[in-house]
């Protein structure tokens, strides 16, 4: 067999392989329930959201949690250095809600911390978070339905929880994001087998940016933010620390109740893919990893020049097809005729890759106007 035949099947297989696992976690991953019941005196909730320059999408993200129908919530918003208008929105919704609504106000970086991580972990140390049973984090461009917060909390407590992470919706506006996050948001679900997460004998774990639900004295016990500074997929990383520190980490649906738009435009797609890449692990393999991967996405457009052109219609249709009915149920929002582009995802994938790779060289993360040294 040509070796152009061998990488054309190669290709097709592991596209293939990839749609099935996606299904196949979907089909795994739990709902919550539309009408729970929760005890008559509810867990104290601490929800810690960090906010630097987020003003585009702050104020709807704000009154979304100040609207829970939850009770014993408490929010603790963190501002971190805003320059953009976000302090002001900020002041104005502390002064109609002091009820439920405080402001920290953070100037200043220590050495060894990223911005996210260190805003985290201020607020965790505030009075209203010490005083909560569960602690939230999201970030400050989620909005949820009034009820989200209490079905997810009935979730936790119907069986061992100590971390939860939800999956939201994505939205996505304009034409980059239209094409690059459907396929995005369907490879973190693919990663991620939502069935095993809870299993203390299997690897996975899962933390979510957009809502990441933990006991307090859970998260202290595994050392918090506090216990890795420098780790931009905080989320994620978060995660793994506490289920190997043994406590039980579950994952569920969010969307459509709980979305977000994480990115305006495709400038900011390539820096947060820059940001995320160079916080893997495994970095150095970057070089290596890359070109294969891109040939893969790329399938379609050189699966015609090998001699299959009927393979490359078959990926073409099935990918928007399957991997776009997860991502209609997820977000709520009808089939988009730009999801037929998605193998120019690979391109956006190169470069927010090699440039994460320059990056890591340089022994730096870069985000939101800040070059952090990394040790």
């Amino acid at each position: 067999m040509p070796w152009t035949d061998a990488a054309a099947w190669t290709a097709t297989a592991l596209i293939l392989a990839a749609l099935g696992v996606l299904r196949r976690h979907w089909a795994r991953l739990p709902s919550l329930a539309s009408d729970p019941i929760l005890p008559a005196d509810p867990p104290a909730i601490c929800l810690c959201i960090p906010v630097r320059n987020e003003a585009l999408e702050l104020p709807a993200a704000l009154d979304s949690w100040l609207a829970q129908d939850y009770p014993a919530l408490r929010i603790l918003v963190v501002d971190d250095g805003s320059t953009d208008g976000s302090t002001e929105i900020l002041r104005a919704r502390e002064i109609a809600r002091p009820d439920r609504l405080r402001v920290l106000r953070n100037d200043a970086l220590p050495p060894g911390w990223l911005g996210k991580n260190h805003a985290l972990d201020l607020a965790a140390r505030q009075p209203e978070a010490q005083a909560a049973e569960w602690l939230l984090f999201a970030d400050a461009d989620v909005q949820a339905t009034p009820a989200l917060l209490r079905r997810a909390v009935a979730l936790a407590l119907a069986q061992p929880t100590d971390i939860l992470a939800l999956i939201p919706g994505v939205d996505a506006v304009g034409p980059a994001e239209r094409v690059v996050l459907p396929l995005a948001a369907s490879a973190f679900q693919l990663l991620v087998p939502p069935h095993q997460v809870p299993n203390p004998r299997h690897p996975a774990f899962c933390g979510v940016g957009g809502f990441t639900l933990v006991r307090r004295e859970a998260y202290e016990a595994a050392g918090g933010h506090a216990a890795a500074p420098l780790e931009a997929i905080d989320d994620m990383m978060l995660a793994r620390r506490m289920k190997q520190a043994g406590f039980v980490n579950r994952v569920a649906r969010g969307g459509p109740d709980l979305h977000l738009r994480m990115y305006h435009g495709l400038g900011e797609l390539v820096r947060a893919m820059r940001k995320n890449a160079a916080a893997l692990p495994a970095w150095g393999l970057l070089p290596l990893l890359l070109p294969p991967v891109v040939l893969v996405m790329l399938a379609p457009l050189w699966l015609p020049c090998a001699g299959h052109p009927g393979l490359a219609l078959l990926l073409w249709l099935l990918v928007p097809a399957l991997a776009g009915d997860v991502q209609q149920r997820m977000t709520g929002r009808p089939m988009d005729l730009l999801w037929a582009l998605w193998p120019l995802d690979g391109l956006v994938f190169a470069a927010g890759t090699a440039w994460a790779f320059a990056d890591r060289l340089r022994g730096v993360n870069h985000w939101r106007g800040r070059d952090v040294k990394l040790r």
